[in-house]
């Protein structure tokens, strides 16, 4: 990413005065199996968006180190969860979505893996029906919240969320936070185009599209989760939006695998992450996993 290139991009943001329109994407359930495709091809582990996945991945292992058993709000085709699960085996993984055809490619992905540690099932994650209250000692949420169709759907997720999770249990949702400026979206849904499936990059910027607004997470987070959740955004412009409970300390061994996948990632992803880890230390998250 060239950070000079990107300041007056995220100034004219910062200053602007405009409110760009919440656009819902059309279809709740991505179940378009071309559309999956694109999406499941772009979103490999050692793809475009493998920077993104390693930060995450650590940042969730940070806050859910411990754990049970542990619920994924919109898997997907679970690239984020496999990586989540394999840094921590002794913790089990249930991933949630309401499209089958996402699932189908989940339970490949989870088989390529090699991983015993996740299963799957179909449901809406604003009612979560089959868990009981209080269930689960941990609950995620990556890159998905921004489906739901309005900010009421969003509501009735987080109080669900409340509903299932245990007294002192762990959180960690991210999303996008809407841009004000049609620019910025086109900029940032662009920025990669070469390196992808042109579907992935039209999805990209129908998902920054529709994502709520950063206030909205600020304010749901206050009525609806439990005490402790913090809501951060990114510096200068919250494009993301994380709402997470306190980090646990994580063992030497943790720790060192996570610094060694590090290593392990091409040079310009490693410079992606951190970028990534700059503007969220940036905008108020601490205790960074890869100092």
């Amino acid at each position: 990413m060239n950070k000079l290139a990107l300041f007056p991009v995220l100034l004219r943001e910062r200053l602007s005065q405009r409110t760009l329109p919440r656009e819902p994407e059309p279809d709740l359930v991505m179940d378009d199996p071309e559309q999956v495709a694109a999406y499941n091809e772009a979103g490999s582990i050692d793809g475009t968006m493998a920077s993104a996945y390693l930060f995450h991945s650590a940042r969730v292992t940070q806050v859910i180190h411990g754990c049970r058993e542990v619920i994924d709000l919109g898997c997907g085709p679970a690239v984020q969860l496999c990586q989540i699960a394999q840094m921590n085996p002794g913790t089990s993984f249930h991933g949630i979505d309401l499209s089958p055809t996402m699932l189908d490619n989940a339970r490949e992905n989870v088989a390529r893996w090699g991983l015993s540690n996740v299963r799957f099932s179909l449901g809406d994650i604003t009612k979560l029906e089959s868990i009981a209250d209080g269930a689960v000692d941990g609950l995620i949420s990556t890159m998905a919240l921004h489906h739901l169709p309005t900010e009421g759907h969003l509501r009735n997720c987080f109080r669900q969320i409340r509903r299932v999770l245990q007294s002192n249990g762990a959180l960690y949702l991210v999303d996008f936070s809407r841009l004000k400026l049609l620019k910025t979206v086109i900029y940032f849904a662009y920025l990669n185009a070469r390196h992808q499936p042109h579907l992935f990059t039209l999805d990209y910027e129908r998902s920054m599209r529709a994502a709520f607004e950063f206030e909205a997470f600020q304010r749901l987070a206050t009525d609806e989760l439990p005490e402790g959740v913090d809501v951060i955004g990114t510096f200068m412009v919250p494009m993301l939006a994380v709402l997470k409970t306190a980090d646990r300390t994580l063992s030497g061994d943790v720790r060192s695998r996570l610094m060694q996948a590090k290593s392990d990632m091409p040079r310009r992803y490693r410079a992606d992450l951190n970028d990534i880890r700059t503007f969220f230390r940036l905008g108020g998250l601490r205790n960074d996993p890869f100092s």
